[in-house]
Order: structure tokens, then C-alpha cells, then sequence
């Protein structure tokens, strides 16, 4: 595997010769076992790009807006820039990052559902003009510090189910656009569009169909107003699943066509996330802290003879927690079970087993319940779809651990034909 200089914070190494992702990854985790055995990262930024082949295949008409705030890794950042998607920044932080990949402003879309004065300005010095409201104060805020701002208006939208309320916590509603629409004209402010906040969590193509719909009316209550309308933002909730992707492209194309057929000039863009990054990240643990041994709950206290069956569940400590790198859990992702890396033969036994991260806080269960092998302190384990929402600092300082390491590699099938690949794509 050669090394490949990408620029001064990252490396790529080209994966030849046969090479596989889990040599890799087998390779690290020698070397961490002979150190310290510290957490690690492998990405393969080829995943990445399959990923932009898989949406412009399927969402031909709607572009893609990355939300930087998923991951905001430099070479995440980057190859993205070049296959010319658009950026969804939520700070300065996020906003100056994406800059500093040469990314125009007009491709970057600031959504901070409250915004700090100071960045608001930041935005307009750097004509970013694209910006994300649902209130009136924050009408206010831009109307002093940005007034050439181009709002797009956010609209809340059903929850696609009970369980699911993320969708309705922001936006406004349907009823209270009008009035904002009113204040942005009384103000002096453009609004050119709408968005719709969906959850991460979205299963539900109709939630889709809806928020189009409910689109279209502040579409027509802002043309009425005196708005030029141009821009339908159906949001995120794509999960990186190309069955749901074909079902929301079902879906959507069906609502978009009756609503905003292409003689309206509207353009139809889209926020994913996950949907990019989260299956070309693996994550390699180990269970450096500790073990321990618990009774399993007996199912029923009324049985007096007690089941020949019953086995211990075990807790097993990881050196990562949903502090650090499981971040995602605490808004409640569901972590999928991990892989032992070990050699095992067939019919080892597997016995309940819960994860934890090293804070000892209640809250840091990384997953409640799954069926592994018994472990021992210093086995590794591997988590697969590790990419969304991880990368970011440690939320907490309960060990001096530095946040993973990131190693990027790029197989030689996707790196040989990269310039070609990113031409076809712009």
C-alpha cells in the first residue's frame, strides 16, 4: 500500500496488489497492539464517490447539499467539493472550513437555526447570502446584519411516526409563513425558498410527499407577496440505503413534477449526511477498560425451578464512549452490533453482552443488548457504518485520549480513474 500525499493534514493510502479494506484495518490494529491501543478510524473515500454515482443515478434532478456538521473531515470536505456538491454549514467553524476548500459562496447554505450575530456578519463579508430562517427574531438579526441576505424559508413537517417528533421542533408551521413572509417584505429582506427540516431518522416517503406539498402553498404565498421564488430544499433523512433512495426518488419526482415542473425554474436541492459518509467509515475499538459479569433478570419470578438455560450477560468497557466517538447514540442512532476481530472457530458460544464507553455515566451505553463470543480485555472490535456524526471533539474529557485517529484509503480501481470520474460528474 503506497502513501499518498493529499495535502498537509491527511494522507491516502492506495489500496493495490490486492489489498483489502480489512488488511487494513488487520494492519492498524498490530500496531496499535503493540502500542497503546488506541481507537482508529479507516475510511475509504471511494465509498464516498460511489455514493455520489449511486445519488445521481437515482436523484438526477435534485443536487446534493453535503451537511458539513455530519463530518467535517478535510478529506470528506474535499472530494465532494470536486465531485461539485453543494455545502450545508450550521457555523463559522463549518463555514470557514468549507471556504478553505475554494468552495463558492454561492454553493454554501448557511442553516444555524440560531444564529450568533457576529457569524451572521461573518456571512454577509463573505457574501455567503443563502441563509436558513424560521422565526421572526431571527428575521430581525438578519435584516440588521445581513440585508442581502436570500432567506429560504423553513418549514416544519409531520413526524413519520409517533416515535419520530424530530421533524416537528423546528420550522414553523404552516400557518404562521404568511406572517413571516409579510415581515421579511416590511423588512427589506429576500426570501427565495423554502426548506423542509426532516429527521436523520426518516423512513417515511410520505413525509417527503407532504412537505412538497405543504411547499408548494408558501410558494404561492410568497409569489403573491411579491417574492421570486426559486429554490425547494426537501432536506435531509437520506440514510445511505439505495432502497430507500429509489422510494423517495419515487416518491418525490411524483410531487415535484405536478408542483415544480422544470417550466417554474424552480432548482431542487437536498441535504444528505449519512447518506455519504456513514458506510465508508469502520471503527476499530478495543475493551482496554474492563469487564464485568452480571446475572441475567429472571423472565418470570414465579417459576420455582430455575432453567437449566440460564446463562451471565456480560458488560463490556470500551475506550470509546457516546462522549467521543458514538456520539450519535445520544440522539438516539441506533448503534449496530459490532464484529469481533479475532479468530473464532464456529461454534463458539455467544452469550448477552452490552457495551459501555469509559465515562461510567449511565448514559454512555453504546449498545444494550447483542450476542458475542466472551472477550477478553485487549480484543478488538470493529463497527461498520461509523462515518455519521463521530468525528467530531470529545464531548467530555473522562480519559486523556486523543479523539481516533483517521486513516483514508482509496482503491486503485477508484483512484486510477479520479480525474476522469470528477469531469463527468461536474
Amino acid at each position: 500500500m503506497k502513501g499518498i500525499a493529499d495535502e498537509p493534514q491527511y494522507s491516502v493510502g492506495l489500496l493495490e496488489g490486492g489489498m483489502a479494506l480489512c488488511d487494513v484495518i488487520d494492519n492498524h490494529i498490530y500496531e496499535q497492539t503493540l502500542s497503546e491501543k488506541n481507537a482508529f478510524f479507516v475510511a475509504d473515500l471511494g465509498v464516498i464517490m460511489r455514493q455520489h454515482v449511486r445519488w445521481r443515478t437515482h436523484m438526477a434532478q435534485i443536487r446534493p447539499y453535503y451537511a458539513v456538521r455530519c463530518n467535517s473531515s478535510a478529506a470528506v470536505i474535499e472530494v465532494l467539493a470536486a465531485l461539485g456538491t453543494g455545502f450545508i454549514c450550521t457555523n463559522k467553524s463549518e463555514l470557514e472550513l468549507v471556504q478553505s476548500h475554494g468552495i463558492p459562496s454561492e454553493d454554501i447554505i448557511y442553516s444555524g437555526v440560531c444564529k450568533q450575530v457576529s457569524q451572521i456578519k461573518y456571512a454577509a463579508k463573505n457574501s455567503i447570502d443563502l441563509l436558513v430562517c424560521d422565526n421572526e427574531a431571527e428575521l430581525r438579526k438578519i435584516s440588521r446584519c445581513h440585508p442581502n441576505a436570500k432567506l429560504l424559508l423553513q418549514v416544519s413537517t409531520e413526524a413519520s411516526s409517533q416515535d419520530d417528533e424530530m421533524g416537528m421542533t423546528f420550522g414553523c408551521s404552516l400557518k404562521d409563513c404568511r406572517h413571516l413572509l409579510e415581515r421579511a417584505k416590511e423588512l427589506g429582506v429576500q426570501v427565495v425558498g423554502v426548506r423542509s427540516h426532516i429527521s436523520s431518522s426518516c423512513e417515511d416517503d410520505q413525509v417527503y410527499v407532504h412537505a412538497i406539498s405543504d411547499a408548494r402553498c408558501v410558494f404561492d404565498m410568497g409569489e403573491e407577496i411579491g417574492f421570486n421564488m426559486k429554490i425547494l430544499d426537501i432536506g435531509g433523512g437520506f440514510s445511505g440505503s439505495e432502497t430507500q433512495l429509489e422510494l423517495i426518488n419515487s416518491a418525490v419526482m411524483s410531487m415535484v413534477d405536478l408542483y415544480f415542473p422544470p417550466s417554474t425554474g424552480v432548482s431542487i436541492i437536498a441535504e444528505p449526511g449519512s447518506f455519504f459518509v456513514s458506510s465508508a467509515f469502520t471503527l476499530a475499538v478495543n475493551n482496554i477498560i474492563s469487564k464485568e459479569v452480571v446475572a441475567r433478570d429472571r423472565q418470570d419470578q414465579a417459576h420455582d425451578d430455575p432453567s437449566p438455560n440460564d446463562e451471565p450477560e456480560f458488560q463490556y468497557f470500551m475506550n470509546e464512549g457516546v462522549y467521543g466517538s458514538f456520539a450519535s447514540k445520544l440522539s438516539e442512532t441506533l448503534i449496530a452490533a459490532p464484529t469481533v476481530h479475532k479468530n473464532s472457530s464456529l461454534d463458539v458460544p455467544v452469550f448477552s453482552s452490552s457495551l459501555w464507553g469509559p465515562s461510567g455515566d449511565d448514559l454512555d451505553q453504546v449498545v444494550e443488548h447483542c450476542l458475542l463470543p466472551e472477550l477478553n480485555i485487549g480484543d478488538w472490535l470493529t463497527f461498520t457504518q461509523a462515518g455519521a456524526y463521530s468525528l467530531g471533539q470529545p464531548l467530555c474529557t473522562a480519559t486523556e485520549s486523543p479523539p481516533p485517529p483517521v486513516y483514508y484509503v482509496i482503491s486503485s480501481r477508484d483512484w486510477v480513474p479520479r480525474r476522469e470520474f470528477v469531469e463527468q460528474q461536474r
